[in-house]
């Protein structure tokens, strides 16, 4: 995975920034280029002429230094950077990020955006999956403001290897040790083959609430925020998908880079759903979709008169059904089930009834308008069922499933599931020769 990639190394100011001399050591025994980032602080610890000698390649340490170096890359990324400003050259030509050792003061600048160095800036610039080891005392990990910081990360995407657990250069023990070496050089390239899983894959998903009007001022509605579909659709772009998002009113901004179609009824919801279904490798109905609709929607605001106001319900219609009714051999459908009551034994009856492939079933008062969830992964021979998390990180347990059943699926129903390209040789069986992005 790591052959003729560009992974970036990031260093902040700890200790165990000499550490980071064997990683780059061991990234680069698989075949990785590595580019180096460090703090000022890092520099108290390792100096920038030793990871430069480590990688072959200038290190970047400043925000105004020379901002056309000479990096020695593969042929194919010398063609995404355009040599113009050291820190966007090096986030462009990234592959792969880990930051090793990331520091408490590291990861509360990453979740406010404060960029005032290279590191930090460069971070703000790329767009390639990080990695993050963690190393600190143990007080300062267990700081309540350190795991908020962690939580929000995980809820960005990003991915955490450690901290292990033993001595500490204060003199304690306990949390906050770095990673092993090599259990983070694994994780850069699980990043990686993460990256690629779904490449070429089409996701369609279902997300947000539904409004069904009863008068040109009222609707009837529910509490669902979109966090958990718009989660899976990032984490699904995060892999390669094509994502298309079909979804109702929400409370929080949409993903950038899938596409997005606004509804607001559920008549209009099954529509769009219908239109792009046949085309999705993996549909994914993660809506809160109202059962029922006013049969007759006033055309005036309705006055407050005395007495009860009653008000007729006609059913809406039922879009997973629908979607599993017309699935086709190489598609994946994939409902919620949001449940007060006889959970698995209601999901389970959803799942055959609208003949999915997996059900999620969960709770409205642990997924309703809130930044976590805690969910039952339910098929027609397995329960698994998975602690509290950030629903960004529910939505990777999520598809981690969907593509181990997109394999079983792909053995019989031959679906195409996209593989990380093979790395290319030149003539002889050598390894690709490097390029240069030279001075101008």
């Amino acid at each position: 995975m790591l052959r003729d990639r560009v992974v970036v190394v990031g260093v902040s100011g700890g200790i165990a920034a000499y550490k980071a001399c064997e990683l780059v050591r061991r990234l680069r025994d698989r075949g990785a280029t590595v580019l180096v980032v460090m703090t000022k602080a890092a520099c108290e610890f390792v100096t920038p002429l030793t990871f430069q000698s480590l990688t072959g390649n200038p290190v970047v340490t400043d925000l105004w230094g020379d901002q056309r170096p000479r990096f020695e890359l593969p042929l194919e990324s010398v063609g995404k950077v355009r040599g113009h400003v050291e820190h966007v050259d090096v986030a462009e030509a990234a592959d792969a990020v880990v930051l090793a050792p990331a520091t408490a003061d590291l990861m509360a600048r990453m979740v406010h955006g404060v960029a005032p160095d290279a590191l930090t800036t460069f971070l703000l610039a790329t767009a390639a999956p990080t990695v993050i080891a963690p190393a600190m005392d143990v007080q300062m990990w267990q700081a309540g403001v350190t795991q908020a910081n962690v939580r929000a990360l995980k809820t960005r995407g990003y991915r955490f290897v450690g901290p292990d657990d033993g001595p500490l250069a204060s003199g304690l023990s306990g949390p906050g040790r770095l990673a092993d070496v090599g259990a983070i050089v694994d994780a850069v390239e699980a990043a990686l083959r993460l990256r690629a899983s779904m490449k070429g894959l089409r996701v369609l998903i279902g997300a947000g609430r539904t409004e069904e009007p009863l008068d040109p001022v009222r609707v009837l509605t529910n509490r669902s925020s979109g966090r958990m579909g718009f989660a899976l659709a990032e984490a699904a772009r995060d892999r390669g998908a094509e994502v298309t998002v079909v979804a109702g009113p929400v409370s929080v901004d949409p993903p950038a880079g899938v596409d997005v179609v606004s509804i607001t009824t559920a008549i209009q919801m099954e529509s769009a759903m219908r239109a792009r279904g046949p085309k999705a490798n993996v549909i994914i109905m993660a809506a809160a979709v109202a059962d029922y609709r006013p049969a007759r929607p006033s055309l005036q605001k309705i006055k407050r008169e005395a007495g009860a106001l009653e008000v007729k319900l006609e059913p809406n219609p039922d879009i997973l059904a629908g979607l599993g009714a017309a699935k086709k051999k190489d598609q994946l459908v994939v409902g919620f089930a949001l449940e007060t009551e006889n959970g698995i034994e209601n999901a389970r009856k959803k799942l055959m009834k609208k003949n999915a492939d997996l059900i999620v079933l969960n709770s409205p008062e642990e997924a309703l308008g809130a930044e976590t969830n805690v969910v039952t992964l339910v098929e027609a021979r397995s329960v698994v069922e998975l602690p509290e998390a950030s629903k960004r990180e529910v939505a990777e347990h999520i598809l981690d499933r969907v593509m181990e059943l997109c394999g079983d699926a792909g053995k019989s129903a031959k679906l195409k599931l996209a593989v990380p390209p093979k790395p290319r040789a030149a003539a002889g069986g050598r390894k690709q020769p490097k390029g240069k992005l030279a001075k101008k």
